[in-house]
């Protein structure tokens, strides 16, 4: 038997369908089939019930399945402890990004890693935080950029940004000053949509002084809300940093809502080497401490 075998029989039985195995291993359904039978054939015993319309195991295949778990982990595992040694890295790093927030300094680590170790395919995907940091739980991603209200407990996380929550109003707008949650729910709001950590943070501060704004437009881009404001559409509530970057608007102090919104990079405890390369130039783009 070879690991290609084991990877497939793997496949089937989590999958418990030979056609979307197929898909999942990149080879046609007919190679799939083939490679389970000469495994069969080695190991004397039909590993698969193919009586029945999904692809079940049989007692003999029940048996094997962990035993070739644990083969294709221990060979993961050998590959992984000789691209730390080596420092030729392979595989693959699943990066998220928040939507509509164009972070200069994760693109430098991004390009920084590839010079480093061309030879790992890296990914970058854009969400909503509160898509991406399950993702990164599960596994689907190896680290995220997120906007949030608080770091998750049960991850590891890097935060970038801390700063206050800002209404920006255009020229001559009746709002000057510093302004209340009250004073802004005067007003239409234009904000992020819900699933955004800036719009938690919001709600939260909304919902902690029973304050009910009234949510006239959403958009994710922070150049979007601001171009809304701009046209007298409502009163845009952004971050302090996005607000700087629209000289044209006025960014007014909320007194009352306390909390930061955090611009963090989040992975899992016992992140891989590759994320844990990609953290160390994370921590150079964005100027922050080595970690101790």
């Amino acid at each position: 038997m070879d690991l290609r075998q084991l990877e497939y029989f793997v496949a089937v039985a989590e999958e418990r369908n030979f056609t979307r195995a197929a898909q999942r291993v990149h080879i046609s359904q007919s190679g799939v089939s083939a490679q389970i039978r000469r495994l069969e054939k080695e190991l004397g015993a039909e590993l698969f019930d193919r009586s029945a319309r999904s692809a079940e195991l049989t007692a003999a295949g029940k048996a094997a399945l962990e035993h070739a778990r644990d083969v294709l982990a221990a060979a993961g595992a050998v590959g992984q402890a000789v691209g730390e040694i080596t420092g030729l890295l392979r595989g693959s790093l699943s990066v998220g990004m928040v939507i509509g927030c164009t972070v200069t300094p994760l693109f430098d680590a991004l390009a920084g890693f590839h010079r480093a170790h061309p030879g790992v395919e890296l990914s970058l995907r854009e969400d909503n935080s509160d898509r991406l940091v399950p993702d990164v739980r599960s596994g689907a991603l190896d680290m995220a950029l997120i906007g949030t209200e608080s770091e998750p407990e049960d991850l590891n996380s890097l935060t970038i940004l801390s700063e206050p929550l800002v209404a920006a109003v255009p020229t001559g707008h009746e709002l000057s000053g510093r302004v209340s949650l009250e004073d802004l729910a005067a007003h239409p709001v234009i904000c992020m949509p819900p699933g955004t950590g800036l719009r938690a943070v919001f709600d939260r501060a909304c919902a902690e002084r029973g304050v009910d704004p009234v949510i006239a437009l959403q958009a994710s881009a922070a150049g979007a809300i601001a171009d809304l404001a701009l046209r007298g559409l409502g009163v845009a509530v952004l971050s302090e940093s996005m607000a700087a970057a629209f000289p044209e608007l006025t960014a007014l102090p909320i007194t009352d809502a306390t909390g930061p919104a955090l611009l963090a990079i989040t992975w899992r405890p016992g992140a891989n080497v590759a994320a844990r390369e990609m953290i160390s130039h994370c921590r150079k783009a964005f100027r922050l401490p080595s970690a101790g």
